[in-house]
């Protein structure tokens, strides 16, 4: 936020606009208070005003911030130029050259405060020309307020004509040729001069010399400091500081990856921590500490670093792959903590705000996975064998009553208390079958036998569903199979009878029209039936069954072969005559 005052800043002050820029540097310096080059732009601000005394407080304060920055110097140096404090400023001028003697702003600026306070010191004396007063100390000061001559200060042949005017006004008829020194002479006496005669072209420097070249806007600054004029904002100086703390920056950063490559966890904290100090616009050394952390078992800590990631991430408008990546690291992290259902309820919202960011498959991976740790967790949590047992029983009282639904509603209650107990999936089966619920009854069949395969009552259940559904077949291998655990129980021996004489009358024919259309509808949804009539073997068995007696004589004498024309018998959709 503050670099983007101070961008706004910059562009006010190089389109002349001075208030728009104190405006925008007073906004940033209330952001960022200990960043000494906002108030020395806004130093340069006041100057180009004439607010000499602003321009010195901010000044001074620069220097405070940063006494070893050349700049800060040539600030108060021209802050008390123009407040005609030249002893002053020649002491401002000779403490920067002490920390940059080769400084030429400090340099001349040095020249100029002392040549001024010799001036002031000097009796007198009466000028042969009348613009004597115009070429005084404010001269580079009203030069650069103004849009048009300002740019004339960067061409070194008219600053040195400025200057030998400045120490002998009375040359100035050798320069009255120069369009350039009567435009600037117009602004020094507040008023307008014509600088052209009628039909002789303006007289313009050539584009080619190297008084004309410019330098492009992202890389000039405002003017070059040569008298009290103030000076430009420092933005080729900061821009290169930014640039190398940014190398700095990522060099700890490798260096960070190093050591955590090593699982040297303390040695990538401390470099990462370097490389946020040194660069706080790449979120990514935020979350890379906030991983070191997480591996480290510091689950507050990730979780805090992950924060400024994503907040700074979008005060940046960082990549939005970046913020979701902080997200997944802050749920993972959440995640390691919980220890209740509910503890997940926050890294499962995590999760979720990281895939509106970017859809990542390991994220998307990492909410199933909370959500089911959460699921399992709510069960243990909520596990009562003693309560479910009581829960079935009364749903068990209901049944008696033919209150199927209210008996449902125990037995799921039971289910809940204790996920594991067949007897209660066998009971709801029961009452689902007995509201017509075949799929949900069927469903809770082959979770009880699941749960226990030698619980005989779970296949009588399974049976039951799959007959009233019409699936005789299958119905008899489930009866079968249950037989193999109590080849005695009364319900399995009817319930294959029940689906021997089913079987049968299909095979007889004994079907009327409506069950035989039925039962081959049925039949031709059912994934074994199509299975059997998409067999190229069974096909031509079928073809043979008509055509050809003597073969199919042979088919029957396969048992798999015989096992799939009764499937088929059974269905309805092969008829023996």
């Amino acid at each position: 936020m503050a670099d983007e005052a101070k961008a706004k800043g910059n562009a006010a002050f190089s389109a002349g606009d001075y208030p728009a820029a104190i405006r925008h540097f007073t906004a940033a310096i209330e952001l960022s208070p200990t960043n000494h080059v906002l108030y020395s732009n806004r130093s340069a601000a006041h100057a180009s005003l004439n607010q000499y005394t602003e321009a010195l407080a901010d000044a001074e304060k620069t220097v405070e911030l940063k006494p070893d920055w050349p700049k800060g110097y040539s600030r108060l140096g021209v802050a008390h130029i123009g407040l005609h404090k030249y002893h002053d400023a020649v002491s401002a001028y000779k403490k920067g050259l002490e920390f940059d003697p080769n400084n030429e702003a400090l340099k001349s600026g040095l020249s100029d405060a002392q040549s001024a306070m010799n001036r002031a010191r000097a009796p007198p004396m009466s000028s042969s020309s009348p613009f004597g007063d115009a070429f005084g100390p404010e001269m580079w000061a009203k030069l650069t307020a103004d849009p048009a001559t300002r740019i004339y200060l960067q061409q070194p042949d008219f600053v040195r004509m400025m200057q030998d005017l400045q120490k002998n006004p009375s040359n100035l008829n050798l320069y009255l040729k120069d369009q350039r020194v009567m435009q600037a002479l117009g602004v020094l006496l507040n008023i307008k001069l014509s600088t052209r005669s009628p039909g002789e072209d303006e007289e313009v420097p050539d584009a080619s010399s190297p008084a004309a070249e410019r330098k492009r806007p992202a890389e000039a600054e405002p003017m070059e400091e040569k008298d009290p004029e103030p000076e430009p904002m420092e933005v080729a100086d900061e821009e290169r500081e930014a640039k190398e703390r940014k190398e700095k920056a990522q060099k700890e950063k490798e260096a960070g990856n190093a050591a955590y490559k090593r699982k040297d966890f303390d040695v990538a904290i401390e470099r990462y921590t370097k490389a946020i100090d040194l660069d706080d616009t790449d979120i990514s050394f935020l979350t890379n500490r906030a991983a070191v952390y997480l591996e480290m078992g510091k689950f507050a800590e990730c979780i805090q670093d992950c924060d400024k990631a994503v907040e700074r991430g979008r005060e940046l408008r960082s990549d939005y792959k970046m913020v979701a990546r902080a997200l997944t690291r802050k749920g993972t992290a959440l995640v390691k903590m919980a220890n209740t259902s509910k503890d997940f309820d926050p890294a499962i919202e995590t999760f979720q705000k990281a895939l509106t960011e970017h859809r990542n498959p390991d994220t998307l991976k990492k909410l199933n996975d909370a959500e089911k740790a959460k699921k399992d967790l709510e069960q243990q949590e909520y596990f009562d064998p003693k309560i479910a047992d009581e829960e079935r029983e009364k749903g068990n009282e209901f049944f008696k009553e033919q209150k199927y639904p209210e008996a449902v509603q125990h037995y799921t209650e039971s289910l809940r208390r204790n996920p594991k107990d067949p007897r209660a999936y066998s009971n709801r089966a029961a009452c689902y079958t007995k509201l017509g619920a075949m799929p949900e009854g069927l469903k809770d069949a082959e979770k009880c036998l699941e749960l226990d395969p030698t619980f005989v009552k779970g296949y009588t259940r399974k049976g039951a569903v799959q007959f009233f559904m019409k699936e005789y077949d299958k119905a008899m291998e489930t009866y079968q199979e249950g037989l193999k655990h109590d080849p005695r129980n009364q319900e399995l021996l009817d319930g294959v009878r029940r689906c021997v004489e089913q079987i049968n009358k299909a095979s007889r024919g004994d079907l009327t029209p409506e069950e035989l259309k039925e039962r081959q509808a049925k039949g031709m949804q059912d994934p074994e039936i199509q299975n059997i009539l998409t067999d190229p073997v069974m096909r031509q068995v079928l073809v043979d069954l008509q055509e050809n007696p003597k073969a199919a004589q042979d088919h029957m004498k396969n048992p798999l072969v015989m096992n799939k024309i009764q499937k088929l018998i059974s269905s309805g959709i092969v008829q023996m005559r």
